[in-house]
């Protein structure tokens, strides 16, 4: 089984379409509003690459944070069948069947659950296999956890207490930090607005009085002054988007 690198791995063919027609429709939209010339079209089309891969960039951010939610689900099961006095070798496999029978259940968690649980029935060690899905997910959570792990199958200790008490405290972790998303949440979509309301005023006045931009589209001074613009409001969405972007 072929499973990806997290921070490297492509989106799904769906994901990877939507972002490069999202920067199509970026130049299109920046074309038709700041210059009305085809051939500039085919210019903007290079910063539109950049954004195409910014917005694979945060795909990938995306599905690092599903995979991060979903592990906390994970931890929550293999704690629950360690109080209920099973062994680890049996908590990953339960857990595995509890992802699976999740309402959309074949995310990617429950694949590297589901791969796991399988390569333990071909004695592969459970560290080893959780090693590996913490190397290839990035995700700080999955790294903790799995450096606890092996730290506790190396000592020879009381496996049960260690894994509980490292994934309620892990679990707890990403509750917290899902909560604080959430308050952010509202901030960003605030953002957005606010970074589409110059376009919205251009192509409003643009629609209500047509003639009124014509000036800036058909001479060179006005290609000049549009430019500049465009630079601006580029520069003011960029910086928009990184105060906004409070990473946790």
């Amino acid at each position: 089984m072929n499973l990806p690198d997290y921070n490297t791995a492509l989106p799904e063919r769906k994901r990877t379409a939507y972002s490069v027609l999202k920067g199509l429709l970026l130049a299109a939209a920046a074309d038709m509003l700041f210059y009305r010339r085809v051939w500039v079209f085919f210019l903007l089309l290079v910063p539109a690459a950049f954004y195409v891969r910014y917005d694979i960039n945060e795909a990938r951010r995306e599905r690092r944070l599903m995979l991060r939610n979903d592990f906390r689900e994970a931890l929550a099961s293999i704690a629950a069948s360690l109080r209920a006095g099973m062994s680890v070798e049996n908590a990953i496999p339960e857990a595995a069947r509890e992802l699976a029978l999740r309402p959309g259940g074949q995310t990617d968690c429950a694949r590297e659950f589901a791969y796991m649980a399988a390569q333990m029935r071909l004695s592969v060690p459970p560290e080893r296999l959780m090693s590996d899905f913490a190397a290839r997910s990035h995700v700080e959570d999955v790294e903790d956890f799995s450096a606890v792990f092996e730290a506790g199958r190396r000592s020879g200790g009381n496996m049960a207490a260690i894994m509980r008490e490292a994934a309620s405290k892990i679990a707890s972790k990403i509750d917290s930090e899902r909560e604080i998303e959430a308050a952010l949440a509202a901030k960003r979509y605030e953002q957005r607005i606010m970074s589409i309301m110059p376009a919205g005023i251009i192509l409003y006045v643009s629609l209500t009085s047509p003639g009124y931009f014509d000036i800036l589209y058909t001479t060179a001074f006005g290609a000049v002054v549009m430019t500049a613009c465009l630079f601006i409001y580029a520069l003011g969405v960029y910086w928009g988007t990184k105060i906004a972007d409070i990473r946790i």
